[in-house]
């Protein structure tokens, strides 16, 4: 009788240390499992970045806007990452931004910029930092453009450069009045442009 007790015992031992050995056993393998799928370190920058974005907005990627202004010309705007303002969700902050303008005359406009800011409720437009632009065959370089649908207006300025087969200009600021086509130089240095153009 005494030694069945002992030998169940013994059993019964075998059987809890078995079961913990199992246990921990496919414990520590999903352990290993979860720090080779997402390590800590980039656990933690991910919570980082949805507390930034909870706090700023909504983070999107691959963006596109497309419309009529108000002088009837067609645009297409696009972003490689754009976040919402959470305060204001009418306001876009766009990162590597393109934007392409189809004037009722055929002629086309492109803008490239590193950064920008889209009013989807008035159709502004903001371009920032190495901003670059095409039309009819000439290049513009800026640091900065505003785009004014109610007024049909692009305001280019900081250190304004074009380039075109007549020559090169540079200026403090290029007004561009899209409703009239036409384009105002303007320079606050002593009113003198810096022009080299070729008249024949």
């Amino acid at each position: 009788m005494e030694r069945k007790r002992r030998l169940r015992l013994i059993q019964f031992t075998m059987l809890i240390l078995g079961i913990l050995i199992i246990f921990f056993t496919y414990l520590g393998k999903n352990e290993i499992q979860e720090n080779k799928i997402i390590t800590k370190e980039t656990q933690e920058k991910i919570k980082e970045q949805m507390q930034v974005q909870n706090q700023q907005g909504d983070v999107f990627y691959q963006i596109e806007f497309s419309g009529l202004d108000l002088s009837g010309n067609r645009y297409i705007l696009k972003s490689k990452e754009a976040l919402s303002d959470k305060n204001n969700p009418e306001i876009v902050y766009m990162k590597f931004v393109e934007a392409t303008f189809y004037f009722k005359d055929q002629t086309v406009l492109t803008v490239l910029s590193d950064t920008g800011i889209y009013n989807n409720k008035t159709l502004d437009m903001n371009f920032e930092n190495n901003v670059k632009a095409n039309y009819e065959g000439s290049e513009l370089f800026a640091q900065k453009a505003e785009y004014s649908n109610l007024k049909s207006y692009l305001t280019i300025s900081e250190e304004v450069k074009i380039n075109d087969i007549r020559g090169t200009i540079v200026a403090d600021k290029l007004l561009f009045d899209i409703k009239k086509e036409t384009l105002n130089i303007a320079s606050f240095n002593d009113g003198k442009i810096n022009a080299n153009v070729n008249l024949k």
